[in-house]
């Protein structure tokens, strides 16, 4: 048996501890079949952005009349885009490979990993099947995949390796041909950024969704823009749920009946049926019944503040854990998680000795549909279910002059903030560059003081998207003396 100091199962985020242990002298191992970089690099962030940067040049090119220019796409060369994508996802995976194997103290097994106990796991798979190895500091890291809801019809055969009707958002992200009518079942982001692809590069998309919004756990007002925006675009039924997919054909009748209990269904006629209906954490089959790690009732791993399991030397960080399943979040996991295990291991010992811990309050996220979404910190919803004291501004982007050139009707920030002291509390921005606007709000949550007034004290270039970050921070400063423009366009709802 191979024993080391640190043992990380999973090749993405989690990899990043297995480098820090290996820069820093002690003997580090990465189990991952393949191909490496997780969910981000091969099934998740990269290539869908890959593909809605190409959508997004479809949507310009489409909406240029908007602005007294006449243009029209003419074709899409589907296969060609993703091919391209596959060969950067693939050579991504390949250079984190190659950085890996060429590591001093750093070995990697091309296999699955299956614990036998807390710090002892059995690989599955590859040239070294059956072999057990060690780790002082063990990693749980192996991400998710996509959840198959039970629908009618879909265990029956509709999904086959040779004609697949059925697809997960994994199998969407590299179809080599454009399906002509496309129903997406879910409601969440997953669901509007591949909704947001696949109209635009020319196909008839339906998305039914079990909420009365898109989005649902977005601020109000971002759901129901990215309803309201997705609904001019495509056949959106919320409040329905899928409950049969049958063949006829070439076709997939997709039936799906209203949640209210009305009885109220819909049949829809498509080529494709994607299911996007969220992801599960990887911990089904890990062997984790072997182990005093905990898990929740939706098999997500338990981990306290410092991401330490119940487990002693074991650690979890990524999609296995309930909150946050974003790569950004991960990588400042993998952070934390490093600092602990590498504190641990100068010690000796050291397991109660863990100086980082994870700050949840400031993770932000975006949704890349059209409209964009980015948010940090608590929705209204949120804030009214635990009875806090807040106060909310929203204006609208065209409060700002780039806003006004740049025509975004359903563009806007909202800020909720301590009317005490003036703490943000969430801010939520829907539109052009959200992903980019948010961070200013983001960064001041996290090294200022997390004030409404520090952003409001910034100089902000004129004129800029940001200004409306500064219009809807404005109106909650108590300032005495403000020189900022006058946001007059307020919108109270």
């Amino acid at each position: 048996m191979s024993d080391h100091d640190v043992l990380v199962l999973g090749g993405g985020s989690g990899s990043q501890v297995a480098v820090a242990a290996a820069q820093a002298g002690y003997d580090a191992a990465v189990v991952e079949p393949g191909p490496l970089g997780g969910a981000c690099i091969t099934r998740g962030c990269v290539p869908s952005k890959a593909l809605i940067s190409r959508a997004d040049r479809c949507r310009t090119i489409r909406t240029a009349s908007d602005y007294g220019i006449e243009a029209s796409v003419d074709d899409v060369d589907v296969s060609g885009i993703v091919e391209s994508v596959r060969d950067l996802v693939y050579a991504k995976a390949d250079r984190q490979a190659e950085t890996l194997d060429s590591m001093d103290g750093l070995t990697r097994y091309e296999a699955r990993g299956r614990f036998v106990d807390d710090g002892e796991v059995e690989l599955e798979g590859g040239e070294r099947d059956g072999e057990r190895i060690a780790g002082d500091q063990v990693v749980i890291a192996v991400g998710g995949r996509p959840v198959m809801p039970s629908i009618d019809g879909i265990d029956e055969g509709v999904r086959t390796s040779e004609d697949a009707g059925v697809l997960t958002s994994d199998d969407a992200l590299f179809l080599d041909e454009r399906p002509d009518r496309l129903a997406i079942v879910g409601g969440g982001y997953i669901s509007v950024e591949l909704s947001h692809y696949f109209e635009a590069i020319g196909t008839e998309v339906s998305i039914v969704g079990r909420s009365d919004l898109l989005v649902p756990r977005e601020a109000t007002a971002a759901s129901e823009a990215v309803t309201d925006a997705l609904g001019r675009r495509c056949d959106v039924y919320t409040g329905y749920e899928a409950t049969e997919v049958r063949e006829r054909g070439a076709e997939r009748m997709l039936t799906a009946e209203a949640t209210d209990g009305s009885g109220d269904d819909v049949t829809l006629r498509v080529d494709q049926v994607l299911v996007a209906a969220g992801r599960r954490p990887n911990t089904d089959d890990l062997g984790l019944e072997s182990t005093a790690v905990s898990l929740d009732d939706d098999g997500h791993v338990s981990v306290d503040e410092t991401l330490a399991t119940d487990a002693a030397g074991v650690w979890a960080l990524g999609d296995v854990l309930a909150e946050f399943p974003f790569k950004h979040v991960a990588d400042r996991e993998a952070e934390v998680v490093a600092t602990n295990v590498l504190t641990a291991l100068d010690d000796g010992d050291g397991r109660d000795d863990r100086p980082e811990t994870i700050d949840r309050s400031a993770l932000p996220h975006a949704i890349f549909t059209e409209p964009r979404v980015a948010s940090v910190g608590a929705t209204a919803s949120e804030l009214d279910d635990e009875d806090a004291d807040y106060e909310r501004e929203r204006v609208s982007a065209d409060v700002a002059p780039l806003g006004r050139i740049d025509a975004a009707p359903e563009a806007f920030v909202e800020v909720l903030a301590d009317p005490a002291d003036g703490t943000i509390l969430g801010c939520h921005v829907v539109g052009p560059e959200a992903p980019t606007l948010i961070q200013e709000v983001v960064t001041t949550m996290t090294i200022g003081e997390g004030t409404v007034d520090e952003v409001v004290d910034t100089v902000h270039v004129h004129p800029a998207r940001s200004e409306v970050i500064l219009g809807a921070f404005d109106q909650l400063s108590e300032r005495t003396v403000s020189t900022a423009p006058d946001w007059r366009d307020v919108d109270e709802a």
